[in-house]
């Protein structure tokens, strides 16, 4: 493969609507009701998601460890968004979920401060990265684990966890799943994130059963290039919007994407395809607050 120049200008780089302190104080200051949920995109596949009753993070990457990482590789991971918050910063931490290993929605650079900060919080994740958790400094009594086909009560939020395919399913008869989604119902709202996945047999058909209001979805997909690097795939724009689709048409909220320079997918392009389906969207700037009432 020739090189390609993955690098980005600081100039050019992505700042978050909200960060830092006035992000966080949104974050605690912000009431919601019943039957409505608070979210913020916090870069890649991570949000604060905020109910009547609670506030929970998912898939949080809010450091430069990949970059660093792989700075002299084939795939730098130059990144295109400023992160709004360190682990340190992030307000108010009763539940953490994590998808899956890859650090990018479990980080080792963040992680770690955020439980020295809030040793009370809980860590959702699958069975099998539980020993990972660990070596990160991360307790054992702060970890609740899944084997990725059941549901768990974790506070007030009922969590249906389903597998993910990324691209298969590396399941595991002793620990489960290695990659997973969340269906979340809490105080009259279902939402679905689904961590990294690409689109499976019986997916849709296990997602139409909890009548999803809205759905966290990945659009970037994959290319001959990615996968010549071994990058594994995602849901691209139109499986995004075909699985809403298929499952009822909840409001998309597209993620993975505007993280890394080389992995990445033009979010216009889902504003445009989505708007020709007449499907419904919120497109976040990394940062921002949305708050979505479900009908």
């Amino acid at each position: 493969m020739d090189p390609i120049d993955y690098s980005i200008n600081e100039a050019d780089m992505i700042t978050p609507m909200q960060s830092g302190a006035a992000l966080t104080a949104d974050i605690r200051q912000t009431q919601v009701a019943p039957g409505q949920v608070a979210i913020w995109w916090l870069g890649q596949s991570g949000y604060a998601i905020k109910t009547a009753s609670t506030l929970f993070y998912v898939d949080l990457y809010l450091s430069e460890h990949l970059t660093n990482k792989y700075a002299t590789t084939a795939k730098p991971h130059v990144r295109i968004t400023h992160a709004p918050l360190r682990g340190t910063d992030v307000p108010d931490v009763k539940y953490v979920f994590s998808s899956h290993k890859h650090s990018d929605h479990m980080d080792p650079g963040t992680l770690p401060d955020l439980f020295a900060q809030n040793p009370e919080a809980k860590l959702i994740l699958p069975q099998v990265n539980a020993k990972h958790a660990q070596l990160l400094g991360i307790p054992v009594d702060n970890l609740i684990t899944t084997t990725g086909d059941e549901t768990l009560q974790i506070g007030p939020i009922k969590v249906h966890v389903l597998p993910s395919a990324h691209p298969t399913f590396e399941y595991d008869e002793d620990s489960g799943y290695t990659f997973i989604g969340f269906v979340f119902e809490v105080d009259g709202v279902t939402l679905y994130h689904s961590g990294d996945t690409i689109i499976y047999d019986g997916l849709a058909e296990r997602l139409r059963a909890f009548d999803v209001d809205l759905a966290f979805l990945p659009i970037n997909g994959s290319d001959s290039r990615r996968h010549e690097l071994h990058v594994p795939p995602n849901m691209d724009i139109d499986d995004a919007l075909n699985l809403a689709a298929d499952i009822g048409q909840p409001l998309i909220v597209p993620h993975h994407y505007d993280m890394f320079t080389f992995n990445t997918v033009d979010v216009q392009q889902f504003i445009q395809a989505a708007d020709a389906a007449d499907a419904p969207y919120r497109v976040l700037q990394c940062g921002e607050k949305f708050i979505f009432t479900a009908g």
